[in-house]
């Protein structure tokens, strides 16, 4: 809101020098404050206050006219939201204050649109509650059988096996260690959260986030200090990761996966990795979802299902389909002796 004046004193990786901008910081919080409590922009509800500042930046900037800024701005969404659930500054009865409108009278003109989230941000509850009593009916009839003198030890290890091995995630999906190093994700992103020394400014650090591997440097009065320097878990999209510091004592860097339909284990190869198989998604309704994603939400959920009552997957099932069409169109070659992957 200050112009292109504080351009300039950004660093050059994108991180904004705590010292510089404390003043601009707070007098855009008493800023807001008054627009909150105007009656003309806020009435006393934040989201209308943002509609405003977006309006303004629309009139003012190109902002809405670049490529992806939806996406951008949803990200920064979670990131706050995630941020709230855990308790960090929420303010209690935040719209306490907000007008509400009469049922009978005209829609007032500053009707805020709703958001609909873009993406995939979990798999649907009913559908994973399904697999699990799928599974659990697999596990009941090993032991049965176990109890019979069948011989079935080594199947009940292996569904054992299947619970997975790792550390157990924390409340974000993620882990955090003894060093301090956190990270929490979504199927679409990771957030790993570092600690740095109080007061550590942009230009103290030196961030290299590459396709498939991540460098932090702190530049300490003794010299060079890496805080990271390995490769990372999975790939990510570089063009939409970015990093910056927050109170000037921890590095948060927000890590954009490239396949969004895979959970991590680890942020970086050297880390233990944790049981993706103990992740537990926030409820959503495949509804919510566009076409693409829902039909590979589903296939996911389909195969889950499949392998836990042991039979073929989507894929597996294709490939016998077409190996039988085969065999159906050649009843001359002896297929008797044949190994099927």
């Amino acid at each position: 809101l200050h112009g292109g004046r504080q351009k300039d004193r950004r660093d050059q990786r994108g991180g904004l020098d705590q010292e510089d901008g404390k003043a601009i910081i707070m007098s855009f919080a008493d800023t807001l404050a008054t627009w909150l409590q105007d009656s003309e922009i806020g009435e006393g509800d934040p989201v209308k206050v943002v509609a405003k500042v977006l309006h303004q930046l629309g009139k003012t900037t190109d902002l809405f006219l670049v490529e992806g800024v939806e996406k951008r701005l949803w990200e920064l969404i979670k990131v706050n939201r995630r941020k709230a659930r855990e308790g960090a500054g929420v303010k209690k009865g935040f719209f306490s204050q907000a007008k509400k409108v009469d049922g009978g009278s005209k829609p007032s003109k500053d009707v805020v649109e709703e958001i609909v989230n873009p993406g995939l941000s979990s798999l649907d509850q009913k559908l994973k509650v399904d697999a699990e009593e799928a599974e659990k009916k697999v596990v009941s009839g090993l032991a049965a059988q176990e109890s019979e003198g069948n011989g079935k030890e080594t199947q009940l290890e292996e569904v054992e096996e299947d619970e997975g091995k790792g550390l157990v995630p924390n409340s974000g999906n993620g882990y955090s260690y003894e060093s301090g190093h956190t990270w929490v994700q979504t199927l679409q992103d990771v957030t790993y959260t570092i600690p740095v020394p109080a007061g550590t400014k942009a230009r103290d650090l030196v961030v290299d986030i590459r396709k498939t591997r991540l460098k932090v440097v702190l530049k300490s009065p003794s010299g060079l200090e890496p805080l990271v320097d390995d490769d990372l878990h999975k790939e990510i999209a570089v063009e939409d990761s970015f990093w910056n510091i927050n109170d000037g004592k921890e590095l948060e860097l927000y890590l954009q996966k490239v396949d969004t339909m895979c959970w991590w284990d680890k942020v970086c190869s050297k880390q233990e990795g944790i049981n993706t198989k103990k992740v537990e998604p926030e409820n959503s309704k495949l509804s919510d979802l566009d076409a693409e994603t829902r039909q590979t939400v589903e296939k996911m959920m389909f195969d889950q299902k499949q392998k836990a009552m042991g039979m073929p997957t989507s894929e597996e099932q294709q490939k016998e389909d077409m190996m039988k069409k085969f065999m159906d169109a050649h009843p001359e070659m002896d297929f008797s002796k044949a190994k099927f992957m």
